[in-house]
This record gives C-alpha cells, sequence and structure tokens, in this order.
C-alpha cells in the first residue's frame, strides 16, 4: 500500500499534465470561438471607400456629409449650466449615409446622431450637449463624426465662456 516517492511524483505529474491539458484545450477552443465571424443585420453594401492606392474614384456612389456651419460658440455660460446645440447637416452625396459614431473630446461633451441611414438629399443634425460643471474660463470642445462618406470623418466644434 506504500508509494515510493518517484511513483508518488510520478502520479502527481500525471494528474498535474491531465488538468493542465484540459485548461489549455478548454483555452484553445474559446480562442477559436472568438475568430468566428458573427454576422449582422446591417448592411454593409453602404460602407465603401473609393479611395485607393491609385487615387480617389469618382465614379464611386458616395455620400457627402454637408454641415451648415461646423462650430458654435455659446458666448458666457453659467458654471453647472448644460447647454445643447444642433448641427445641420445634409447627405449631398448621391448614397445612403450612415453615421457610425461620435467621438467628443472630453466627457463633459456629449453628441447624439441618427442612427438611421440618411438617404441622398436628405436632412437631419447631430445634437451636442455641454455640461459646464468643473469646467471655468474658455472652453473649445470638439466632436469627431465618424460616417461612410467622402471624407470619413467630420469635426464640429464648440465654444463657452464658462464663469466671469
Amino acid at each position: 500500500m506504500f508509494l515510493n516517492l518517484k511513483t508518488k511524483s510520478a502520479i502527481m505529474l500525471s494528474k498535474l499534465f491531465y488538468h493542465t491539458s484540459k485548461v489549455v484545450l478548454f483555452l484553445l477552443v474559446l480562442s477559436l470561438g472568438a475568430c468566428v465571424s458573427k454576422s449582422s443585420e446591417e448592411d454593409v453594401s453602404v460602407i465603401c471607400n473609393p479611395n485607393s492606392a491609385e487615387g480617389f474614384d469618382a465614379s464611386q456612389k458616395m455620400p457627402v456629409m454637408s454641415f451648415d456651419c461646423n462650430q458654435h460658440d455659446f458666448g458666457r455660460l453659467t458654471p453647472g449650466e448644460t447647454i445643447s446645440y444642433s448641427f445641420h447637416f445634409k447627405n449631398t452625396g448621391n448614397a445612403d449615409l450612415v453615421i457610425s459614431g461620435c467621438e467628443a473630446s472630453c466627457g463633459c461633451t456629449v453628441a447624439s446622431y441618427p442612427k438611421e441611414h440618411i438617404a441622398p438629399g436628405e436632412e437631419a443634425y447631430v445634437t451636442v450637449s455641454f455640461a459646464s460643471a468643473g469646467k471655468n474660463g474658455q472652453q473649445v470642445q470638439e466632436v469627431t463624426v465618424h460616417s461612410n462618406a467622402q471624407p470619413s470623418t467630420a469635426k464640429l466644434r464648440i465654444l463657452a465662456q464658462v464663469g466671469r
């Protein structure tokens, strides 16, 4: 009933190898599952880029996001005040426009945008909200709008003087 030290070590190593191989196998299966492409309900045919190593292909149908203005000055604000401005734009291109997201330069600034496709000739708004809490002095905040348009990004800027 007594096993010598070499036999005990061999049994322990065997059990350790067995359990380790199960963990490695599990991680391998998990990582391979992450590589599987998930089908999307979004129509990706509207996302095409006419730029190539050879230049711009003007024959491609492309959306163009044209803003009336890309900057708004709120003037003087009281600290703690939250304000919003809606930037008007029109799809002046010849294909559906899809905005994929908006990225603000600061957590005090948030943008909302249309989630649906914007057909050629249609108009919409990107609304930018600025919270002046904790801010003082001249403020310049930027929002980058990402889309399938040409060019693919648009910069919107808001200005405000917070406090005296």
